[in-house]
């Protein structure tokens, strides 16, 4: 570094100014590029990956992260993973909270109480619903029942209510994939329905984000 300055300082003033801002281009393409090139995680989408693949492997099992498809009407849904296996397809919503949970399987929303205050969520099995139509819709040549709505709720959360079906803890949703002994389809299908579901998603960058979540503002006035 010392000997850069050294270098830049022997220059004119326009030739200086040329060169930092090369280098400055050079730092600003290498920042956006690692951006781009890294998924869009937060921390217990984070830790389901990071738990999942360490379980589970390649052939039999291939994990994907933070999945956004365009739908036939031109909107978009993002789906935080898909776990597909010769077991089955499942399409996973992370939740990451704290607190007690009240929850009702066919409740629009949900209630997170942590201390004394109380928040309101969007049912996940809901939320969850357009995405696994979405994922069936892409892989239409495999029956309906192989592919599986799961939420994950990741963070210390209890629920003080009777858990909805397809609510897991991780824990518990990784002992229940291995527990699944009936094979669905072979290696070579699971690598087809991979293949069809990387064609088919759209770049991980910040403006898939924004375009989407721009989207369901406009049709919904929340996000999914």
């Amino acid at each position: 570094m010392q000997h850069l300055f050294t270098v830049v300082g022997r220059l004119s003033t326009h030739e200086a100014i040329l060169v930092i801002a090369v280098l400055l281009a050079l730092a600003i393409g290498r920042a956006i590029g690692r951006y781009q090139s890294r998924p869009i995680q937060n921390r217990g989408e984070a830790i389901l990956s990071r738990d999942v693949k360490t379980k589970f492997h390649p052939p039999d099992y291939h994990l994907l992260n933070h999945i956004t498809l365009r739908l036939k009407d031109g909107a978009t849904t993002q789906i935080d993973h898909i776990l597909v296996s010769r077991f089955g397809v499942f399409v996973i919503e992370t939740k990451d909270y704290q607190g007690w949970i009240f929850a009702g399987f066919k409740d629009r929303y949900w209630t997170q109480v942590l201390y004394r205050a109380k928040f309101r969520f969007q049912n996940p099995v809901h939320q969850n619903h357009k995405h696994v139509c979405a994922v069936r819709d892409l892989l239409e040549f495999l029956e309906p029942d192989v592919i599986h709505s799961v939420v994950v709720f990741v963070g210390d959360a209890a629920f003080k209510t009777e858990v909805p079906h397809g609510v897991f803890t991780l824990a518990e949703f990784i002992g229940h994939v291995e527990s699944l002994a009936l094979e669905v389809m072979s290696v070579n299908r699971v690598q087809f329905c991979i293949g069809r579901l990387e064609a088919m998603r759209l770049a991980i960058t910040e403006a898939t984000d924004v375009e989407h979540v721009l989207k369901l503002r406009r049709r919904h006035g929340n996000n999914d």
